[in-house]
């Protein structure tokens, strides 16, 4: 489930296109943006799906084995521990991850097998499988710890498919790490009798239209917030400030202004820690002294028109 943070860095990369581009088609530019963010979940599944994969490809290669002519005892008698794993079973049965697979086409590792063959052969010769599959214990809870470490130690470092990634979608290159992080969570949430379900992206409809919002009066009343920027920073030529900290500075005050039930201080947060990383090593401080003095300066002016306790 995509968070807020992740939303406005999304905004802040289609701001930021538009602005390069010197484009000003808003219709088109709010259709890639949501299109963007609707392929994090693709990529979302393709990584649940790759722990099948990599099951599929031992169950293979263990039927395989046991038909060699001279195959040895323990290739006729395998260990099967792994084929059994419980995490992975729940992920195969569940109905919607196939649906998903299937409506949205998603037959990458079908189609590129070397991907699942590198996380395999790594998967074999690290020292937790080996003592996974020596641990005659059989849970649920061993299934899963086993799973987890399978996707934080192998699977998401891995270049190899950040490469891949980055190559099928240039917008996953930042949303690697949230997905991973995702995908991490939810096999940790996982129990016997809790599979995974692929519901909607956003925690609920108004996430889903914060999406636009943000992003359409962003652009849309860029004019002002530009004026609003260029008179609190009178030491400041509006070309020496970096295009990705204006960006966010205007971002944030059209959350001040235009999103009354966002807490000022949770804009503020938000907006400077997207700068530690993504802009320069100094931005994060620049911002969190310009968002200080306007929203300071909008309280005492009345400007600000928050609704609930304690939004200020």
């Amino acid at each position: 489930m995509i968070n807020r943070r992740h939303i406005r860095v999304k905004v802040m990369q289609a701001v930021y296109a538009m602005h390069q581009s010197q484009n000003d088609d808003l219709i088109r530019e709010e259709k890639l943006l949501k299109l963007s963010v609707d392929k994090m979940q693709d990529m979302y599944v393709l990584l649940l799906s790759m722990l099948v994969e990599v099951r599929d490809m031992e169950r293979i290669f263990l039927e395989v084995s046991s038909k060699k002519i001279l195959a040895t005892k323990e290739e006729k008698n395998p260990n099967v521990k792994f084929i059994n794993n419980k995490v992975i079973q729940l992920l195969n049965e569940s109905n919607s991850l196939a649906l998903f697979i299937d409506e949205h086409k998603l037959n990458n590792w079908y189609l590129d097998t070397a991907y699942v063959k590198d996380i395999w052969k790594t998967m074999k010769e690290s020292d937790f499988y080996i003592a996974y599959m020596a641990n005659e214990k059989d849970s649920f809870e061993l299934d899963k710890e086993f799973i987890v470490r399978l996707f934080r130690e192998i699977v998401a470092p891995n270049e190899k498919i950040a490469d891949y990634f980055e190559d099928k979608n240039i917008s996953w290159v930042d949303d690697i790490p949230f997905v991973n992080t995702w995908v991490a969570k939810t096999l940790n949430q996982l129990t016997p009798l809790k599979g995974i379900y692929i519901g909607s992206l956003y925690k609920d409809e108004d996430d889903q239209k914060y999406v636009s919002d943000l992003f359409r009066k962003t652009v849309l009343n860029d004019r002002m917030l530009s004026e609003e920027v260029d008179q609190r920073t009178p030491n400041w030529d509006m070309d020496r400030i970096a295009d990705v900290d204006l960006i966010l500075i205007k971002m944030a005050i059209c959350e001040f202004l235009k999103f009354p039930s966002i807490p000022t201080r949770v804009t503020i947060n938000e907006y400077i820690e997207i700068a530690k990383d993504y802009s320069t090593e100094k931005s994060s401080f620049f911002i969190n002294g310009v968002l200080d003095k306007i929203s300071k300066e909008f309280e005492k002016s009345k400007r600000l028109n928050k609704i609930g306790r304690g939004l200020l």
